[in-house]
């Protein structure tokens, strides 16, 4: 029977609608709905509140413990966001301008005090053209716990205070703009989910972006546990390479860290990245998710900081099972994984360190 010109271009439009979509495009939206984007809200709202503690704290306002929780979540929510720390974040220092590490020779204080020296009277512009090291929460953990500074001596409060301040309105302009930037109309929340577009011309380019991203996450964490368990110095201890050592919260970072990347691999709905493997590779499936596990349950029973941690055998012997486990979860995700979905990871952001 013979169609007209209008009746084929129903029927294609019909058969188009009707066909599955591309799997790759499903989870990279699935992933960047219901994911990523609100690991980017969340980081965004986290320094929206840590810009308002500084100044309430500096203002008599707010008490050194509640100061100290804002910075808390602030880091938590930084911590939370490196498994999707792609595009924006990845680009132009973006990422160094929150976190300084590792601070191999304890650059941040050493340029905290040459700052302040410098400029006893620092304002917000000051800091938007000093280095990296002195802009981030590196920095602000240095003011808030570090044990050669008392911020309930008035004098050390109104010496460290502007500094403490301009981090704050710092860290949420940056936050501000990088949330920006995934949201506009050619945002990359849209390039991760509308193809072809200027950063990717279909969907498996997004993906792969999406999982070297996560891997390098988990290589990270391994370089965060390893540096200072010493798996780099011949088992030497380096308790002051830890990420988070003035704090103590090294380990809640990392936890925060492998929650994300389990997220990722899940996705909110079952469709994260575990949703591309086929029936006939389900084993592997299985063993990732087991490794996740493995690697939670190995943090959940680390029940002491971690430089007490690293101070005696029996902490150094949990520090290194856990190290262990995420090692296994990493080498499943940068060789097993990667190579069933076919996806080449190349350049490492942690190579080198």
């Amino acid at each position: 029977m013979l169609r007209s010109p209008l009746g084929l271009a129903l029927l294609s439009l019909t058969l188009t609608a009707c066909s599955p979509a591309d799997p790759q495009q499903q989870v990279s939206q699935a992933l960047t709905d219901g994911v990523i984007l609100p690991l980017y809200s969340a980081w965004n709202e986290a320094d929206r509140q840590l810009a308002a503690s500084a100044q309430a704290f500096c203002a008599g306002e707010q008490n050194l413990a509640a100061a100290r929780q804002a910075f808390a979540s602030a880091q938590s929510t930084w911590a939370a966001l490196q498994p999707a720390a792609l595009g924006p974040l990845a680009e132009g220092n973006r990422a160094w301008q929150v976190q300084f590490w590792p601070d191999k020779k304890n650059l941040v204080a050493r340029q905290v005090e040459a700052l302040l020296n410098k400029k006893p009277d620092l304002t917000p512009a000051d800091l938007d053209n000093s280095s990296v090291v002195v802009q981030g929460l590196t920095a602000y953990e240095y003011l808030l716990f570090d044990a050669a500074i008392d911020l309930s001596n008035a004098e050390q409060k109104a010496r460290y205070c502007p500094l403490l301040m301009a981090i704050g309105e710092h860290q949420q302009t940056l936050a501000s703009d990088v949330l920006a930037s995934w949201q506009g109309e050619d945002g990359l929340a849209t390039q991760l989910t509308h193809f072809p577009n200027t950063r990717y011309a279909e969907a498996p380019e997004a993906l792969a972006e999406i999982l070297r991203t996560h891997v390098s996450a988990l290589d990270g964490l391994k370089k965060k546990l390893g540096t200072p368990l010493g798996r780099q110095s011949k088992g030497l201890p380096q308790p002051y390479q830890a990420e988070a050592w003035r704090s103590q919260s090294s380990l809640d970072n990392l936890a925060a860290s492998l929650a994300s990347a389990e997220r990722i691999w899940l996705g909110a709905e079952q469709d994260g990245i575990q949703a591309l493997l086929t029936d006939e590779q389900v084993p592997l499936k299985g063993r990732i998710s087991t490794a996740f596990s493995d690697t939670r349950q190995h943090l959940a029973a680390v029940q002491r900081p971690l430089g007490e941690l690293l101070a005696d055998d029996a902490g150094r012997a949990e520090l290194n099972a856990l190290y262990d486990s995420l090692n296994a979860l990493h080498r499943l995700h940068e060789v097993d994984l990667a190579k069933t979905l076919g996806i080449q990871l190349g350049f490492n952001a942690h190579d080198g360190d």
